[in-house]
Parts: C-alpha cells; sequence; structure tokens
C-alpha cells in the first residue's frame, strides 16, 4: 500500500472512531524514518486506547504490516508506527504540551540560518 493510500485508511479509521482535530503533517523533506505523521486528539484514555486498538485491527485487515505500538493502556499518548506514517493519538492536555505539529512543522536549520 502506497503512503498516501494508508494515510488516507489511518484518517478514516480515526473518524471512525470520533477522533478530534485530526492533522496530516507532511514530514517527507524533514525525516527519512516517516513521510507523514497524523496526530489526532482523543476525549480519554479509553477513547484513545479504543481508537488504537481500531486503527490496528483496520491497516491489519488491509495487510498493512505494523510496527511498534507505544503508550498502551491508560496513557494519554500512544503512537502506533506503520512504517510510512506515524500515528499520534493524545489527549488535549498532552497534544497542547508536546505541540507535535509546531515541531514538526518549523523549518529546519540550515548552517546559514543557525548563525543569524
Amino acid at each position: 500500500m502506497q503512503a498516501e493510500q494508508l494515510k488516507d485508511l489511518v484518517i478514516q479509521a480515526l473518524e471512525d472512531m470520533k477522533a478530534q482535530d485530526i492533522q496530516i503533517l507532511d514530514v517527507r523533506d524533514k525525516t527519512q524514518v516517516t513521510d507523514y505523521m497524523v496526530v489526532a486528539t482523543g476525549t480519554s484514555t479509553r477513547h484513545i486506547q479504543a481508537a488504537l486498538e481500531h486503527l490496528h485491527e483496520v491497516v491489519k485487515s488491509h495487510n498493512v504490516r505494523t510496527g511498534s505500538a507505544e503508550g498502551s493502556g491508560k496513557s494519554d499518548w500512544v503512537l502506533l508506527d506503520l512504517n510510512d506514517v506515524v500515528c499520534h493519538v493524545m489527549t488535549a492536555q498532552a497534544r497542547e504540551f508536546y505541540d507535535l505539529e509546531r515541531l514538526w512543522m518549523t523549518p529546519a536549520l540550515t548552517k546559514d540560518t543557525a548563525t543569524e
């Protein structure tokens, strides 16, 4: 499955579970680790866990090989690594604190801009 298709599948699975404020970060020009990061908010740790479990089932049913899942249980931030897409689902408080959108969308420093 192409990265674009996988990203769309992840978004649909999160929408199915009523995840909030789903954002797609295109990080292809910032890292070689993944192409896209999908960030979404869950209303509670239980909601986050349910969204992660549903997402895992959906991608597995499409024969997508999943990497590691981090933060399962009662965590306020879970991550599912799907290689081309990394999905983060977190509470509003964790999302505000870690601010992944700002972190990953900040232009990379170059030697010239770092010394200005």
